[in-house]
Order: structure tokens, then sequence, then C-alpha cells
């Protein structure tokens, strides 16, 4: 099968820039590099564009290819290291497009790049999340509350070292990288990991601590006093800024989120920063009217319910419900009037009852709609 032109294969014009050529090359290699891609045909794919790339992004080689192209490497290249093609990739380092490729994706190629470049960078510690149940009343006017954590520290023994008698890593020369020759269906590339003698620390130690057992890390159990806001809803979280795990080489404490649960009130019920209650009346408290104390979460209060009430009216009470947690600005609470009906009546009532039945409703607006229809 003839090869297509290096040009051809990357989509770029001869006189294309190392940028435009590493650009294109990019591209190609995320689409059917063959651990992504579902392609049937990714494989010969993606070795067409790296033997294209490792042609055109060399100096030497882009000039050879110019001038006698494909012939250019037909001899001393063909046999050695399995090359798409009979060309050579040994020597060549790939790393760098794999490692900003897939570097931060999740995915490991065994190239190394970007995990091995970031060993000795200071890292964050590790956040956690803690649920908290709280009451209604807690979470309304706020408390204060024990958070007992197992988490990690710096191992007081050798301030987060691991051991005694800190020297340079002699594999790694400091730097926390190895470069190792990896054998793969496509060639023999030369690629960066993570210095196997170090760790990608950059340091050796004369001597492990034994209190860590060299991790420079130990669990503790810890009990934060922590002050909850008033107006706290389920869902909300509040973060506890550097309470969590320790950083590594010097970087920041993770962070705690706390997690609430309100559970429900017997009595009210909540709705954001409104509260609700169902009230209930007699039967002629709806019809005359009259004047009830309402419990609130503030105190009880007088209200007037006025004659003819029924089911379902609602009367608002500006101010009385849940401070919001933010602005601090109070909701209102809402008394819904149910009337009762009495399931067991006297004799003298049920007289007065079917007095009250003889009532002439048939001018209510109610009466003549429903008449308009039968």
């Amino acid at each position: 099968m003839e090869k297509r032109d290096y040009y051809e294969v990357l989509g770029v014009s001869k006189t294309a820039s190392d940028d435009e050529i590493k650009s294109a090359f990019r591209k190609l290699a995320k689409k059917y590099h063959p651990d992504v891609s579902k392609e049937p045909d990714a494989a010969e794919k993606f070795k067409e564009a790296q033997e294209a790339y490792a042609v055109l992004s060399d100096t030497n080689k882009r000039k050879q290819y110019d001038q006698f192209g494909h012939a250019a490497f037909n001899q001393g290249g063909a046999g050695g290291a399995g090359g798409a093609g009979g060309f050579d990739f040994s020597g060549f380092d790939f790393s760098d497009i794999f490692g900003d490729l897939f570097g931060n994706s999740g995915f490991d190629f065994g190239f190394g790049g970007s995990r091995s470049r970031s060993a000795n960078r200071a890292t964050k510690g590790r956040d956690s999340l803690i649920k908290m149940d709280l009451t209604f009343e807690e979470a309304v006017f706020g408390c204060k509350k024990d958070v007992k954590l197992e988490t990690y520290e710096d191992c007081p023994e050798c301030n987060g070292k691991g051991g005694y008698g800190e020297s340079k890593c002699s594999e790694c020369h400091g730097s926390g990288v190895a470069t190792v020759e990896q054998r793969t269906l496509f060639g023999t590339f030369m690629s960066r990991t993570t210095c196997p003698n170090c760790g990608g620390s950059g340091k050796t130690y004369n001597s492990k601590c034994s209190n860590c057992r060299g991790n420079g890390k130990v669990k503790v159990n810890k009990t934060l006093s922590v002050s909850v806001p008033a107006g706290v809803d389920t869902g909300n979280q509040l973060r506890l800024a550097g309470k969590g795990e320790v950083g590594t080489n010097g970087g920041p404490n993770g962070d705690i989120y706390l997690e609430f649960n309100v559970k429900e009130h017997s009595l009210f019920k909540r709705e954001e920063n409104d509260i609700y209650i169902d009230f209930p009346i007699t039967i002629t408290e709806a019809i005359f009217g009259c004047k009830k104390e309402v419990p609130t979460i503030s105190g009880n209060v007088k209200l007037t319910i006025d004659a003819g009430a029924e089911t379902g009216d609602k009367y608002r009470l500006r101010g009385k419900g849940i401070e919001d947690v933010h602005s601090s600005r109070k909701g209102d609470m809402y008394v819904v009037i149910k009337v009762m009906i009495p399931k067991k009546i006297t004799r003298d009532q049920k007289k007065l009852l079917e007095q009250l039945d003889s009532t002439d409703l048939t001018n209510s607006d109610e009466t003549r709609l429903i008449n308009k229809y039968l």
C-alpha cells in the first residue's frame, strides 16, 4: 500500500509552522488514539499521524523528507524499531504531546508527562463532606455544634517529611522524573514517568520515620466547634476553610463542607423562609368571626379571623417567618384556616343546625353559576 504524503496526513501545507504541525497532530492524536477512539481503523490512522509528526516536527528529518520524500527513511530505519512503514521511532519523545492531551483527563497511557511534572508541586489537601442533622429550632435560630472528624495532618515526628537525613535523589537528580524506554505496537518511545526511587519527590532519606511509616502524614481524630448560622435549610452547606486534610509539599489544607439535614417540625411547615401553620376553628367561629391566639416561632400573637371564614383562607403575619441565611431579612408566616366539622353533636345542636340549613343560598354567585350548568 502506497504511503500518503505526511503533510496530507496531518492536513497542513508544506509551509506550515512548527506550531501548526503540532496543533494538527494533537487533534488527530486525540481523535484516533486507540485507547479512546472507537473507530475501526483508529490504530492505523494513529500510527500514520504519529509517523508524520515524528518526521515533520524534526527540523533535519523534515528537510530530508522535503528533498527525498519517503525514500529518505527507507534505509537504516526499516527494521530496527518496528515503527509504522519501517520508520524508526526510537529516541523520539512524544510525552509532551500525550501529557498535554491526556494528563488531566484521568487516562494513563504510560507517557507520564503531566503527572510526573507535577510531583513536586504544592498540592491542596483533600476536601471532606460531613452530614449534620439539625432540629427545626437549631436551623431557625442558629446554634453551636461539635463536629468529630477523622483527617490527616503532617507527622509531628518528622515534620511531614517522612524520614530523616534528607538528600537529593540519585536516580532523577532531584527532578522527581525518570526517563524510560517503552516498546509498544507503534514503536519504541522515550517517555517520562514518576521516579520509582523517590516516588516523585526528588528526595531520599537515610532512614524512614517510624511514626508515619514514611508517608509524612498521620491520621488524627479532631473535634471542631462550629457556629451554625440562623436560617439554614436542608441541603445548605457551610464551608470550614482550611480545616480539612493537610496539603502536600507545603500546599494549603483542604476544606470541610458541612451539609445540613433539618428535621420536620410537628406544627410548623417550612417553605424556604416562610412558615405555614394549619389552624382549626369551629363552625360558629367561622360564621361569626373570632379572635384567636396563634403560636409563632417568636412567641404567641393575637389574630382576628373575619366572619364567614372558610377552610383554606390564609392570614399573613409579616416578618414572623425565618431569617434569610444570607441577607438576614425575615420571611412571613401564613395561618391557614381549617373549619372543623364535629363528628358527634347533641340533639339540641342538631336542631340548631337544621335551622341553619334553611339558609337561602340561591342568590350566591356560586349557586347561580352551578344552576347555569344544571
